[in-house]
Order: structure tokens, then sequence, then C-alpha cells
């Protein structure tokens, strides 16, 4: 859900610029059943293409994309069945001179319980499936997906 009315505003307000190619910015994870509660902050970051090589990424329900670079990249590939969002992602940050702006703002309220982390088994797929998409995008390899993975524990405690 939309963390305020005023998100797809900003956005908008973001594109204006036609130089922008995409938008991003915070997610809040919240109780499944109590959407005020907020489990975990992912506060991102202003990008630089040194930042994937160390597991950055932004949140890709905050990621807003014009329909130009779909055209260019290509959509989703679903051969990734958890993690077609990382790959899509990585194709897009790692193209030259990119133009992506980011918003030190939370966009999003994501309710927990997602396909990726239910349990053990898609957590451990959804690994596989990212430390490919590292490789096959030239990002990085096993030490780029600890640093991922790792750095998701902080967000649990910074609010």
């Amino acid at each position: 859900m939309f963390a305020d009315d005023q998100v797809l505003t900003r956005v908008a307000a973001a594109f204006a610029d036609p130089t922008v190619e995409a938008v991003y910015g915070d997610l809040q994870y919240v109780g499944r059943d109590h959407p005020d509660r907020v489990i975990r902050h992912w506060a991102t970051a202003p990008f630089s293409p040194a930042r994937l090589k160390h597991g950055w990424m932004p949140p890709h329900p905050t990621l807003y994309v014009r329909r130009s670079v779909y055209d260019r990249l290509g959509g989703f590939d679903t051969r990734y069945r958890i993690a077609a969002d990382c790959d899509f992602m990585l194709r897009l940050f790692t193209q030259p001179g990119l133009r992506a702006v980011h918003m030190h703002a939370v966009l999003v309220k994501m309710r927990v319980g997602g396909v990726s982390n239910r349990s053990l088994g898609p957590i451990l797929r959804k690994s596989w499936e990212d430390l490919r998409a590292l490789r096959e995008n030239r990002v990085g390899g096993i030490g780029a997906l600890m640093l991922k993975n790792v750095g998701k524990l902080g967000q649990f405690w910074v609010r």
C-alpha cells in the first residue's frame, strides 16, 4: 500500500524531468494483520554503480521506471521464479548513464509474508536465483550475495 496519498504526486514530479529514467524510495514491512506495526524499515540510498557490488538494491515495490526503459531492456525474465525483480533491477542499474532519483521517504508499506521469505525453501531458492542474476549481469558473486543478505539485518532495528 502507498505510505500516504501524495506518493504518486511526488513520483510524477520527479519524472517531470525528461532525463529521469527511474525513481525509488524507502519501504516499510508491516504486520500482516497490523499495518501500523513496522517490522522492518528498508532505507535506501542514492544509487552509485559501486554499491551494486556490495549488495545494494532498492526495494522493488518502490521502483518506478519509464516505459522506454522497459522497451530498451525488456521486462522481467520469468526464468527467475522468485528473483525476476532482482535480475531486472541489476539490468537497469548497470546501464551506463542511468539517471535514477532517490526519494528519501517511505513510499510503500508492504505486509510481511511474501513468497520469497515465507519459509526456508523459498529463501534458499531466492538466494540461488539472486546469485545467478548477480553473475549473469556481471555484478558480482557469492560475496555480493552475502553482503546483500547481511545488509538486511540492520533493517530490523533501524527505524
